[in-house]
């Protein structure tokens, strides 16, 4: 039988060495099929518990182990923390995989490690505390307790509730699994789904609950723009209330996805563009009834469903991410009709990319009035717009809000 750290050592060894995220990862290494659900538990789990790994390993080493010993102690301790694993079991498995990748120097120190280290006391800080708990950045955690209080710490934990799949058609043929009713036509959530042939001839495909409250949020019009559109769940959701989509996309790799997925769904009024949402196009200008900003964010309110975020979001991003966010809304709003609609629209639970960019918009672009949408999945109402968050949202930190050309 295949090394039950062997194959997680792979996948996770292209996310942290290679800067790769984990879904990426996991379609193009080869693994074991039949260990497949074990092997996609313990990436998902490694990267879910990241700090909390890295600090019983800085707590029970005197320097910093080299990256392959550290991931096999992280994979290792993930195994025995969480997964009740004999110990036996997981050390023996994670010396022969040191021997085996050529490491037999250090394989005493991973068995004398995994045999010996002791869980460190708890901080005293309210911050590093929920750090820890939640395996969330400090920077991050700072962040939203300033903003959310005392509920940071349940939205920080707050897991995903599932696979968000929305049907086409026959979605009865698959209620007889465990499943959640969400507040939206034929889009339910399944702990358990595996894909079959009606997903490849567009009789299903998987959207977040969040992406289909966003679109649940437009109305129905005649053009609208799709400005920052890949993969293209929003665009094909948009297809069916709106007369023609035009689907935008800066890479045009990225756009391919777009017309597959369009295809796949049998989406015949959707025209993909490559082309940058924050540099003006003139054949644009008024052209749209309505123009969806869906920008490019921190990714904040669906980390529970890809914990590699953890890794690759910096504090310092967020400012960028403003600069392209405000750009993008402003530049899209000159192709709304008037008495057209501009919407906006982020995956984040973070309010300098909501509340903060629609303020500034509205205070440089004049012309357009805030009007709020309703929503029927559960949300916050803020100044400018509804957030939803994970604790209470079916799992996803969303945000959304509109205006009115006038």
């Amino acid at each position: 039988m295949t090394n039950p750290l062997c194959d997680p050592y792979l996948v996770l060894t292209k996310v942290y060495g290679g800067g790769k995220y984990l879904k990426q990862s996991l379609a193009e290494t080869p693994v074991e099929f039949i260990n497949k659900p074990r092997t996609v538990k313990i990436c998902y789990g490694v990267l879910e518990k990241d700090i909390y790994l890295n600090n019983i390993i800085s707590a029970n080493t005197q320097k910093p182990p080299k990256s392959a010993v550290r991931l096999i102690l992280k994979i290792a301790l993930y195994m025995l923390e969480f997964m009740s694993k004999h110990d036996y079991m997981v050390v023996d498995s994670a010396v022969e995989l040191t021997k085996k990748l050529g490491k037999d120097g250090a394989s005493g120190f991973v068995n004398a490690f995994l045999r010996s280290y002791s869980l460190p006391p708890e901080p005293q800080s309210a911050d590093e505390k929920i750090s820890l708990e939640c395996s969330a950045p400090l920077w991050f955690v700072k962040r939203v307790r300033r903003s959310y209080k005392s509920e940071a710490a349940e939205i920080l934990s707050a897991a995903s509730e599932g696979i968000s799949v929305r049907f086409e058609r026959n979605a009865e043929n698959y209620l007889d699994k465990p499943h959640i009713d969400t507040p939206f036509e034929n889009v339910y959530i399944f702990k358990n789904f595996i894909r079959d042939e009606n997903f490849d001839n567009g009789g299903y495909t998987f959207q977040s609950v969040g992406s289909v409250a966003i679109c649940n949020a437009v109305e129905p019009c005649g053009k609208i723009l799709d400005a920052c559109a890949a993969p293209g769940g929003k665009s094909v959701l948009l297809s069916k209330k709106c007369d023609a989509v035009t689907a935008n996309e800066l890479h045009p790799h990225r756009a391919e996805l777009i017309k597959a997925y369009a295809g796949r769904m049998g989406a015949e009024n959707i025209t993909v563009n490559v082309g940058d949402s924050t540099v003006f196009n003139p054949e644009y200008e008024n052209k749209f009834d309505a123009v969806l900003c869906d920008v490019p964010c921190s990714g904040t309110g669906v980390i529970n469903e890809n914990p590699d975020i953890k890794l690759f979001r910096k504090e310092e991003d967020i400012a960028s991410l403003n600069e392209t966010q405000l750009a993008v809304l402003k530049n899209c709003s000159r192709y709304v009709k008037s008495g057209g609609r501009l919407y906006y629209s982020t995956c984040s639970i973070l309010p300098e990319e909501n509340d903060s960019i629609v303020y500034k918009f509205l205070q440089d672009c004049k012309g357009f009035t805030l009007e709020i949408p309703e929503s029927p999945l559960a949300h916050r109402r803020t100044k400018f717009g509804l957030q939803f968050l994970p604790h209470i949202s079916l799992g996803v930190g969303f945000f959304i809000t509109s205006f009115k050309r006038g």
